[in-house]
């Protein structure tokens, strides 16, 4: 299955806690079981985003790397 994000967010070189706000904003600006892809740089950021999303209510659908990155699909839970 391929997944359709309506957003994406390229967060390299952006550390923490700065990638997870601008993430929540991002998921925020979708609705409720939309899809949102983020790019993020591995190390910190990689481990810090997802565990908070999911705290946040937000389920991790996959995880891609790409050469040094990895892009992140989010699907937004209940506001």
């Amino acid at each position: 299955m391929e997944l359709k994000p309506v957003k994406s967010i390229n967060l390299e070189g952006v550390s923490c806690p700065m990638n997870f706000v601008m993430t929540k904003v991002a998921i925020a600006e979708i609705l409720t079981g939309e899809i949102l892809e983020v790019i993020l740089d591995e190390g910190e950021a990689l481990l810090n985003v997802p565990m908070s999303m999911k705290e946040e209510g937000h389920a991790v659908l996959n995880v891609k790397k790409d050469q040094n990155l990895f892009h992140v699909f989010f699907r937004k839970g209940e506001d």
